[in-house]
Parts: C-alpha cells; structure tokens; sequence
C-alpha cells in the first residue's frame, strides 16, 4: 500500500476549519498529494424549525457566494503551507454528505476534518460533521484537534 495519492478536507470559512485545512495541506505537501478543499452550502437559510435542530454548532454556509470564499481562502492557506496540486469543490447539501461525495467522486484515500462539534450535547445527541464522517466515510479519517 502506497502514501496518499488524494486528501479531502472540509472547510466552512471558520477559523477551525481553517486549522484542519492547514494540517491537510502540509500532508498533501509531504505526500505529493491533490488536495480537494470541500465546501458544504445550503441555498437559503434553513427554516426556524431546521435552525433549532441544528443549533449554533452546526456547520453552516449560506449560499454559493460564501462557499465559494470560503474554498478560496483555504485554498491560499493551503498554498502557503506547501501543498501544490489543490482542487476546490463547493456543494450544495449537508457537510457530512457532501463530504463523503466528494471523498467518492476524487477517489480519496484521506479525509481530514476538525473536531469542532465532537464535544458539544448537541454534537453527543444529533451528531455532528467530524461524527458523521467517521461512522460513515470508508477510508481513513483524520480528525484535528482544531477547538
């Protein structure tokens, strides 16, 4: 079994997901990798009934326009922390999901994500991006400690 060839990151525009976006990147660097920074957006803001589910933890990009920010700061940050091949994808649909079709569509070996929500009740009782992808992605996981 070979490095990885292929490392998914997720990114909301946060500071946090920053962190996990930086580690990625000196990975892909030391790799050799493509890294794919991922960017999860809803359309429109969720209903008031949505809104109370998902809390103040949940991860959430309103539109097009801010995803597309959001990957374009990750993708110079993970410039200058070394990584050379980067590919952005921005998604309409849930984190989780869209993380996982794009660890699928890239053949990824390696997803990278933040901690941020593990350790919140809302995180224990809903779930959370970083818990989703663990139980639910096939390949290797690797979670930054970015809170």
């Amino acid at each position: 079994m070979g490095g990885y060839q292929t490392i998914v990151v997720g990114t909301d525009g946060s500071e946090t997901s920053f962190t996990a976006v930086d580690r990625a990147a000196v990975l892909a660097a030391d790799a050799g990798a493509t890294l794919v920074i991922a960017c999860a957006y809803f359309p429109e803001k969720p209903d008031p009934h949505t809104q109370d589910i998902l809390g103040d933890e949940a991860y959430q990009v309103m539109g097009s326009a801010p995803a597309d920010d959001s990957v374009s700061r990750a993708k110079d940050r993970a410039t200058r922390a070394g990584a050379t091949k980067i590919e952005t994808e921005c998604r309409q649909g849930k984190p989780g999901d869209v993380l996982q079709s794009v660890v699928k569509d890239h053949d990824a070996e390696l997803v990278v994500v933040g901690n941020r929500g593990l350790n919140t009740l809302a995180g224990r009782i809903i779930g959370s991006v970083p818990l989703d992808v663990v139980r639910h992605t096939p390949i290797d996981v690797l979670v930054v400690h970015t809170t």
